[in-house]
Parts: C-alpha cells; structure tokens; sequence
C-alpha cells in the first residue's frame, strides 16, 4: 500500500470536498469513505456528514460510510449523529435503514460494533453510537438465515 499516495487522494479529495457545488461534495465525500481508516480523512468526512448547504451531501457521505459496514464507518457516523440537528438526523437516519433494512447478519453485527463504540472515550463517538443503536434494533431486515 502506497502511503503517500493514498494521503495525496485524500488531501486531494478533502479539497473537493470544501466546493461550492453540492456535487462535487459528495463526490468527495463517496470518495473519501474509501479512505475512512486514515486519520486524515475522519475531519473532512465528519464536516461532510453535517454539511451544512444541502443534506444531500449528508445522506450521500452517511451511506458511503454506513456501506463500509465496519468500526470507523459506524464511528465517523456516530460521531456526527451525536450534534445533528434534527434534519440532518433524519437523512442519517435514512442511511441507516437503507443500509441495513436488507441483511440480518449485516444489522447484526452493526449492532454488535454500536454496543463497543458506545463505551469509546471521545463521549461524541459514544453518544453517537448508542443513538445509531437505538435506531439499528428498530429495523427488520428483510433477509435472514434459513
């Protein structure tokens, strides 16, 4: 893996991501989500979260995070859910059910790293997480083992 390589695209990606243009934000952001894992991108990827000009880019950023399906996905999200206003909130909510509304074991497993995340030293993160909680137990995925 290319370290530097990989931080130019998120330096670069975290550029686009301050755009005037809705569009170009959530591209960045869609991209970004790639690279969520580097400490670089967790700023850049939390401001997109919260745009504050068009919830498109929040619902576009949160559902590329959501679809990694892992710890630092579930944590950027938590962390933004955790001081959202109430729209913001609703097109994070959105995500989340469109994410896992189809998957048990994916729900399943949200759940399970939303429990971990809620005991996390930065209180944003833990707030955040027993919210996403909250909002994952109330789903009924569509596809569940036979």
């Amino acid at each position: 893996m290319d370290r530097e390589l990989r931080y130019a695209a998120v330096v670069a990606l975290g550029e686009l991501g301050r755009s005037h243009d809705y569009r170009d934000r959530a591209d960045a952001a869609h991209g970004l989500a790639g690279f969520a894992e580097m400490h670089e991108a967790f700023g850049p990827l939390r401001t997109l979260v919260l745009d504050p000009d068009d919830t498109f880019v929040t619902r576009v950023t949160a559902e590329s995070l959501l679809r990694r399906q892992d710890r630092v996905g579930l944590a950027i999200v938590a962390s933004a859910l955790a001081e959202a206003d109430p729209n913001h909130g609703d097109w994070i909510h959105t995500a989340v059910v469109d994410v896992f509304s189809i998957f048990s074991h994916a729900r399943d497993n949200a759940i399970r790293l939303c429990e971990e995340l809620s005991q996390d030293a930065d209180d944003r993160v833990a707030q955040g997480a027993r919210q996403l909680h909250d909002l994952l137990v109330e789903i009924d995925p569509v596809l569940r083992p036979a």
